[in-house]
């Protein structure tokens, strides 16, 4: 696979997951102009973009105690060890916890030859004129049915897909063979990860079809590596407090000598993981393309939990991004907002004369999504055995008005993700400054999740 210059998948192709970005010059960044605030040099340790709780904070200095450099994206709110929307970068170590559990989750996004009116006989400001005509759409319900139909949402699905991706050549990658076979794990999790390529699980993983603001058609998808990415977190969790493959073990901070041992292995595995990641999203987002008789004219495609040995300062790191986005001068993204907002395609900003202090003090990154305000148990209550023991604060009847209001066809999904739950993305973008700029905004016509109550252990 290989990355074009602007860090986004060709035609036909996807990124190298071991980069933040491609090979290329050293970015010496420029203090921007007009700034009335003290600055240090661009080594300086903590960069954080928006307003955060004390919680959230207190585990970024957490992280940073360990780090050599830190910074917190405008979307962040506390996590495990890390919070999402961390970033942090060490010397030759990488944190098992920091890349988190659903190894190399991210997003990719798929330009159609479609436009609204070929498609629903209908323009792009007629769109937002009036939703009404987008929820009682024949063909959009129609469609959303199809998807929900033919794809594999939800916890231990498999890919029953007659041109499922089984064959692809990452299942003979010799990353495998540092996966112990005593007991059959190798083989037993090659057979789990086969069987569940091309699936999307549950929680906030998503396949959405947008409009952008011609009236361009877009497909969007958001998942991960599914049950391969969260065998490699947790055993290696495991093997670095002294216990076996497959065993379980405290959630806790790891930080592992990439060039040596278990780290080595880590890393070889962890890369896997990522290639395995956006081979499943790709085929996903190509598949959707098909069903929609469309062809694909451009693909963005990043990775958003991942480690990557990048250049800062002149100095390399290992720079883990934990609900963060790569966002290097030009590199592009997808960068989601809810079920009934917005998403975008945006790349880093690329100022005249060379990157700004503010865009090297965040290690190059950016928002993944909008970033929660509140929970899933206090948006959807506290339930037990069927019953709810607690009351949320997420009505279905609020998030439907909010959906009907904007126009989206939604399957699946349930009160956790209702948009009550988030930020609001463009709020979030407007806190990273001038680090980033949007080249499309993509207004949402389908949303189809996991349906509601589904516990799934590979979601990030």
């Amino acid at each position: 696979m290989n990355q074009a210059p602007d860090g986004a998948a060709t035609e036909g192709s996807g990124p190298v997951p071991n980069r933040g970005r491609a090979e290329g010059p050293t970015f010496r960044p420029v203090r921007a102009e007009n700034k009335d605030r003290e600055r240090g040099t661009a080594t300086m340790l903590k960069k954080i973009f928006g307003q955060h709780d004390e919680k959230t904070l207190i585990q970024l200095d957490d992280v940073a105690s360990r780090a050599v450099r830190v910074a917190l994206m405008a979307d962040g709110h506390l996590g495990y060890v890390m919070p999402i929307g961390g970033v942090a970068a060490y010397r030759q170590k990488v944190s098992v916890v920091g890349v988190g559990f659903d190894i190399a989750c991210g997003n990719a996004a798929i330009r159609t030859d479609l436009t609204t009116e070929s498609f629903l006989g209908m323009e792009r400001e007629e769109l937002d004129r009036n939703p009404h005509r987008v929820t009682s759409s024949p063909v959009l319900n129609r469609f959303a049915d199809a998807l929900f139909e033919e794809l594999s949402f939800g916890i231990g699905r498999k890919n029953l897909s007659d041109d499922a991706p089984v064959g692809d050549p990452l299942f003979h990658d010799d990353a495998w063979w540092a996966i112990p076979n005593d007991g059959g794990y190798r083989e037993a999790l090659l057979d789990k990860a086969r069987s569940q390529l091309g699936t999307i699980g549950s929680g906030n993983h998503y396949v959405d079809v947008f409009a952008d603001e011609e009236g361009v058609i877009w497909v969007g998808v958001h998942f991960g590596s599914r049950g391969l990415g969260h065998s490699i977190a947790s055993s290696f969790l495991s093997l670095s407090q002294g216990g076996g493959w497959g065993d379980r073990a405290r959630e806790q901070e790891v930080l592992l000598d990439v060039r040596e041992g278990i780290g080595h292995d880590y890393w070889a595995l962890m890369n896997l993981a990522g290639r395995y990641a956006y081979a499943g999203r790709e085929w996903v987002a190509r598949k959707v393309v098909r069903m929609l008789s469309a062809d694909a004219t451009d693909l963005v495609h990043n990775h958003h939990n991942f480690a990557w040995r990048e250049e800062h300062g002149g100095e390399e790191f290992v720079v883990v991004r934990k609900g963060a986005t790569p966002a290097f001068p030009g590199q592009r993204g997808f960068v989601g907002g809810s079920m009934g907002d917005d998403a975008v395609i945006l790349k880093g900003a690329e100022p005249m004369d060379g990157p700004t202090f503010d865009q090297a003090e965040g290690l190059f990154s950016t928002v993944h999504g909008a970033g929660r305000v509140m929970g899933r148990m206090a948006a959807k209550g506290k339930w037990k055995h069927g019953r709810q023991i607690t009351r949320g604060r997420i009505s279905h009847g609020m998030m439907n008005r909010w959906l009907e209001r904007k126009g989206v066809v939604l399957r699946g999904g349930d009160l956790d993700e209702a948009p009550q739950a988030y930020r609001r993305l463009p709020d979030v973008l407007a806190a990273q400054g001038s680090t980033v700029e949007v080249l499309h905004t993509l207004r949402p016509l389908i949303v189809c999740m996991a349906p509601g109550n589904t516990v799934d252990p590979y979601k990030d």
